[in-house]
């Protein structure tokens, strides 16, 4: 996991020292950046994978090609040993394979690429670039132009604003290529089919695909842990991750929350069932209402669900620091696998599946810039496994009727079905709650933000806002992201919700 920044230009070393200290915090093991002929590229590690040779930027034998990229190549050992006959690998980065895999096939490559990654491959020898970012935007990117017209990128948005104003999302599933623009090299797209196996054969396969996509998830160098807030899904993740543990180490497990919240409770219940090795943190009132700037700057959001979620995940990436380099979290599970409560209306599978990839294709600037960059602001790689493309390929093709949350049958009742095995009844078998309230922040924040903004203030922030405010906390909330990121674009970078 790297902060990434590249400019077909160039920029003086004053501004590169800025930018890349404006990213330090997503990877302050090592720090390069390069100067070519007709490029500039900047690079943070956070040593995940090949830990002793993989600084970047990463260059080719010939030395015409360069990458910088940000994320995990899941599948980098099978795409080595195709390309070893073909190429010579100078690195034991999965991040060269990227870099590979474009020399050897061209642009095309890129969809044959599994995991979440951002990069910028240089080619000076054809005087062009490549920029791509993962199916899904798990990881972040973000691009514009500057004064010159030069194409420049970055992971975060306050990178870029340091060389220019004029910035936009880099679209999840494209790459893009100065000769042809954006291109969809993947998206998600509704089954041709359904599955027609019995009920009992669909959870043996959410089973045996979920355990699998774990399992690649603890791909690393370094030690991998889990977030457990006692919900379903984190839940499910940690008991796996004990489970494929193979060197013999007890997996750690990391929850937050405010002196007897159902988090702190639920997450010591699970821990103790599943043999993890248990870290928590009890954060005060206090804490919370003074983290909210830092988190509101590493966010780079002001959208109200998504900072109050937030909170508590700065704490527990903080805490989870601490003790290991990579976490894996439940995310993406409500979203698949119809756990939200509006869901149930959509009783027409294609339906359903038309407002589940709806929502999964929103994730990269909500429910996931929120994961990537509180992990980040500690120098911690999350990642998702129910995000997998092979598990929504896999959940697309389920029956609506077997995920529909109704009166008589609970919200996920197919995911629960499927590991009776892994996890206690009673704990399986839990009602979901809301992260931000579970972990007891949500009325601690709506009491604060009724005291910092008046009436009057909500309305004279209304009128000064390009967007409409929605509550006082959205008020105060867009306050200190304004003070953070004046620029005219930031608000245009900010995903939001129907509801604040």
């Amino acid at each position: 996991m790297c902060g990434i920044f590249a400019t077909a230009g160039q920029i003086s070393d004053n501004i590169m020292k800025e930018v890349l200290n404006s990213m330090v915090h997503r990877g302050p093991d090592e720090s390069k950046d390069n100067r070519l002929n007709h490029f500039h590229l900047g690079h943070q590690r956070l040593s995940i994978i090949g830990l002793d040779d993989g600084i970047q930027p990463i260059e080719n034998k010939q030395k015409t090609k360069w990458i910088v990229c940000n994320g995990e190549i899941y599948n980098y050992s099978t795409l080595k040993d195709e390309l070893r006959s073909k190429t010579t690998f100078l690195t034991e980065s999965d991040s060269e394979t990227a870099l590979k895999i474009y020399e050897e096939e061209g642009v095309d490559g890129i969809s044959r690429l599994d995991g979440m990654f951002a990069f910028f491959i240089a080619d000076e020898d054809n005087h062009t670039f490549v920029a791509a970012r993962d199916t899904l935007g798990i990881k972040p990117l973000y691009y514009g132009e500057d004064e010159n017209g030069n194409f420049v990128c970055s992971s975060e948005l306050k990178t870029l604003y340091l060389v220019t104003d004029q910035v936009h999302e880099f679209p999840a599933g494209h790459y893009y290529t100065p000769e042809v623009g954006f291109v969809c090299y993947r998206s998600i797209k509704r089954p041709k089919a359904l599955l027609e196996q019995d009920h009992q054969e669909i959870t043996h396969g959410i089973n045996k695909h979920l355990t699998k996509v774990v399992e690649k998830r603890l791909l690393a160098d370094v030690e991998v842990g889990v977030l457990l807030s006692g919900g379903l899904d984190s839940s499910l993740i940690a008991a796996l991750v004990a489970k494929l543990q193979k060197d013999g180490k007890t997996v750690k497990s990391f929850c937050v929350g405010s002196e007897g919240s159902e988090d702190i409770l639920r997450a010591r219940e699970v821990a103790e069932a599943i043999g993890t090795e248990h870290y928590e943190y009890i954060y005060s009132q206090d804490e919370l209402l003074e983290v909210i700037p830092k988190v509101i700057y590493h966010l780079e959001s002001f959208e109200p669900s998504l900072v109050r979620s937030a909170l508590p995940n700065y704490f527990v990436s903080k805490l989870a620091s601490q003790h290991v380099k990579v976490i894996l979290s439940g995310e993406g599970a409500d979203e698949l696998f119809a756990g939200y409560d509006y869901m149930k209306k959509y009783e027409n599978t294609d339906h359903l599946n038309n407002e589940i990839i709806r929502v999964i294709n929103s994730l990269h600037n909500i429910n996931l810039q929120r994961a990537d960059r509180m992990s980040m602001a500690h120098s911690l790689e999350l990642r998702v496994p129910f995000l997998d493309l092979d598990i929504v390929e896999y959940a697309l093709q389920i029956p609506a009727n077997l995920k529909l949350h109704k009166d008589e049958q609970m919200e996920k009742t197919i995911l629960r079905q499927s590991f009776e095995d892994v996890l206690p009844h009673h704990i399986l078998w839990r009602k979901k709650e809301e992260f931000s309230a579970g972990s007891g922040a949500l009325d601690i924040l709506k009491e604060h933000a009724n005291q910092a903004i008046s009436d009057q203030q909500w309305t004279e922030l209304n009128q000064e806002a390009t967007v409409g405010l929605r509550s006082k906390q959205e008020c105060l909330y867009y306050k200190i992201f304004n003070e953070y990121y004046p620029q005219k674009t930031a608000v245009s970078m900010v995903g939001r919700w129907a509801t604040s």
